[in-house]
């Protein structure tokens, strides 16, 4: 079974966010970097299913020079090659940039079975998977919890609301996107970064942009403020004068 993954580099949680001078996107330029946790199960699970029923690995990243960080250490996990859509424009596309370049790479690769992580920790909008499963033209199911091998292609569990789970079987080629906690990572050991020295990493450009759905008119930190009121008399007036509020002045009702 040949399995593609689909890895992003983000900014690593513990680092002091600053907002660049645009106020479009993060100061990066001093920033640490690190693989997206959801697209790190997403790629232990590919590495169980090969290990159980045999085939290929595949990492696919869609960013700057530096993602390279990410890919060797995906190979240095166990996977067995990879493919960087290499592009400093891809380091803030927007989904469809992003899947248009993930699909350009691996649609000649003729996978079985592409995995990503539910959603990135930098914007965190899960839009990158689905919308490359219509760009691949194969099925797909989000918030996976287990993925097992059928003779007919996958059945995946999937997690819903309210601590509810939906079985759901696909035939392949198919894509998922893979929740975090599905399984336990495994982190790379001497050998293997020692080995994923030696594993191809092949560099293509993106023939041609793909035209941004959406974009990030300004970014800001969040402001702290003492704003908190106290609602004074009986409990009934109190009530009345929150809805009130709600309706009125913070419009969630």
């Amino acid at each position: 079974m040949k399995i593609a993954v689909c890895i992003k580099q983000v900014v690593t949680r513990e680092w002091q966010l600053r907002v660049n001078d645009q106020k479009s996107w993060i100061r990066d330029q001093d920033a640490s970097f690190e693989l997206n946790e959801p697209d790190a199960y997403a790629l232990e699970e590919a590495l169980r299913i090969k290990e159980k029923h045999g085939g290929e690995v595949i990492v696919c990243s869609a960013g700057p020079a530096r993602a390279t960080q990410v890919i060797r250490e995906a190979l240095a996990r166990g996977a067995d090659r990879a493919v960087h859509v290499e592009s400093d424009a891809l380091a803030t596309a927007d989904a469809n940039a992003v899947a248009d370049a993930l699909a350009e790479a691996i649609e000649p690769e003729g996978v079985d079975l592409v995995l990503t992580g539910l959603q990135s920790d930098d914007q965190g909008f899960g839009q990158v998977g689905v919308v490359l499963a219509e760009k691949l033209g194969m099925p797909h199911a989000t918030i996976i919890m287990e993925v097992q091998k059928t003779d007919a292609g996958v059945s995946v569990k999937r997690e819903l609301e309210g601590g509810w789970f939906q079985w759901v079987a696909l035939p392949m080629p198919a894509l998922l996107t893979i929740q975090s906690g599905i399984n336990q990572l495994r982190y790379a050991t001497l050998k293997g970064i020692m080995a994923a020295k030696k594993k191809e990493i092949k560099k293509v450009a993106p023939s041609a942009a793909a035209p941004a759905a959406q974009r990030i008119t300004s970014i800001y930190l969040p402001e702290k403020g003492k704003k908190t009121q106290m609602l004074p008399g009986a409990p009934a007036e109190a009530a009345k004068e929150l809805v009130k509020r709600l309706r009125e002045e913070a419009r969630a009702l």
